[in-house]
């Protein structure tokens, strides 16, 4: 699945638009390298986001298929960190 995707049906970023912005400015690394929207991801990768001063660190537990209840987009994702 596309970064700027999962990262819009996850709902760590409202809308794909921003999701996709925010790779163009380099605030989305996965696994320790910068991330383009169109990046492919696969369970266990390492995402991190910086939004200001604040860094969030996850990782990839399920890929869905297609949109999911905003109940269950948490479960597709574990918070390793959270500075700010």
């Amino acid at each position: 699945m596309r970064l700027d995707k999962y990262l819009q049906i996850s709902r760590l970023i409202k809308r794909r638009a921003n999701a996709k912005e925010a790779c163009l400015a380099g605030r989305v690394q996965i696994n320790g390298k910068a991330a383009k929207p169109g990046s492919e991801i696969k369970e266990g990768d390492k995402i991190d986001l910086a939004w200001g001063s604040r860094l969030t660190r996850i990782e990839v537990l399920q890929i869905p298929e297609r949109s999911i209840p905003a109940a269950q987009a948490k479960n597709l994702y574990k918070i390793e960190e959270d500075a700010k």
